[in-house]
């Protein structure tokens, strides 16, 4: 929910903004951020109530034929505003010819999501998030980079830890990592797919999820 409360606020001193108040079509559109956002949050209550069930092993996906890069790109969509905000650079290399997946739609933007997010709030000057897609054999691979604070050994090794929270020991601790990455584990192993995080203190992370695809014919 931080996400799309943080951008609503955004949009909101955005409205403020005499400028603002004074161009129709800047107007609309911030109105529409916030539309927006608010019809996502909507849609993460059912998430959330569905991931309280995730210790039962009780979760409901509702799997249907989804391209990646139509989620991929919605979640870039969601994160465009607090980006901004950072005066962060996003580049974007989808190469995978084949991204037709059978998936949750919801929950592959929130895990998307979750990551630019992670990568937004852990960031340093000058934000740079590199994210890129390609075929390896039957998989699809999603990779998400960036040049933040990074994490240590201990850190990337609890990483997917129900719980754990990594220490940041600056301005920039917003309370470690808590359940956001072991959600998105949850949610990548009940796709059949594979996330890993690579990590190195002070120079980025990188995190890289598989997840197996279908041929247009099935």
């Amino acid at each position: 929910f931080k996400t799309p409360l943080a951008t609503i606020s955004l949009a909101v001193d955005a409205l403020k903004n005499e400028k603002v108040i004074n161009d129709r079509v800047k107007m609309d559109y911030f109105s529409g951020i916030i539309k927006d956002e608010n019809r996502r949050m909507n849609k993460q209550v059912e998430t959330i109530l569905q991931a309280a069930l995730l210790d039962k092993q009780e979760i409901q996906l509702n799997k249907n034929p989804v391209h990646a890069h139509d989620f991929i790109n919605a979640a870039i969509n969601n994160i465009r505003l607090p980006l901004n905000e950072r005066k962060g650079i996003l580049e974007t290399c989808l190469k995978a010819k084949n991204d037709l997946l059978m998936g949750d739609e919801v929950h592959l933007i929130n895990i998307i999501n979750n990551l630019l997010d992670n990568a937004i709030k852990y960031s340093k000057e000058n934000l740079l998030i590199k994210l890129s897609t390609q075929n390896l054999n039957s998989h699809l691979r999603i990779r998400i980079e960036d040049n933040g604070i990074g994490m240590n050994k201990e850190t990337l090794h609890r990483i997917f830890e129900k719980f754990y929270r990594a220490h940041t020991g600056n301005i920039h601790n917003v309370k470690g990592f808590g359940l956001g990455l072991s959600y998105v584990k949850t949610i990548v192993d009940a796709h059949k797919g594979k996330i890993k995080a690579e990590s190195t203190s002070g120079k980025g992370s990188c995190f890289i999820i598989d997840l197996p695809v279908i041929k247009e014919s099935e």
